[in-house]
């Protein structure tokens, strides 16, 4: 089983591309990860917001298997503390014995195929955060959430 992460577009700062790495770095310690990075349609801007989504919703489809788990980073998701995230990132691999794929939508979200693919949909904060950041975000929670798992010191409650 591998965990995977499937996001729309490259990331454009380098500072976030840094960080990502260094986690994905961190995270091969404790679990096979993969980031995948879908390109940006070309001419997007000449998409309307739902035709993007639609658009970015069967690319993102495209990367996900039949048996796959698919979990949504969405604002509109369950939202966690770190430790009931590790919790609920544990039970995820004790259950699923295909792949845990999260996603991360474009700037104007999922599609309604994706929303309905999906298994679960979790937040990482009541705040918006731009789809980029998120990414980083993710994989630290990700890191976080293994040292928890593990009762490693990363991580203070």
């Amino acid at each position: 089983m591998k965990i995977k992460l499937i996001v729309i577009g490259k990331t454009d700062e380098a500072f976030l591309d840094e960080g990502i790495e260094k986690y994905l770095k961190r995270l091969k310690h404790y679990h096979s990860v993969e980031f995948i990075v879908i390109p940006d349609l070309k001419q997007a801007g000449k998409y309307t917001a739902d035709k993007l989504k639609e658009a970015e919703g069967k690319l993102i489809l495209g990367k996900v298997q039949e048996g796959d788990h698919l979990i949504l980073l969405d604002e509109k998701g369950k939202s966690f503390t770190s430790t009931e995230f590790a919790a609920f990132l544990q039970k995820k691999l004790n259950a699923v014995t295909t792949n845990l794929v999260f996603a991360v939508g474009g700037a104007f979200g999922f599609s309604p195929e994706v929303y309905a693919r999906a298994n679960d949909k979790i937040s990482l904060s009541k705040m918006t955060f731009t789809h980029q950041m998120v990414r980083l975000f993710f994989f630290e929670q990700l890191y976080r959430g293994f040292t928890i798992l593990r009762g490693e010191k990363y991580h203070n409650d």
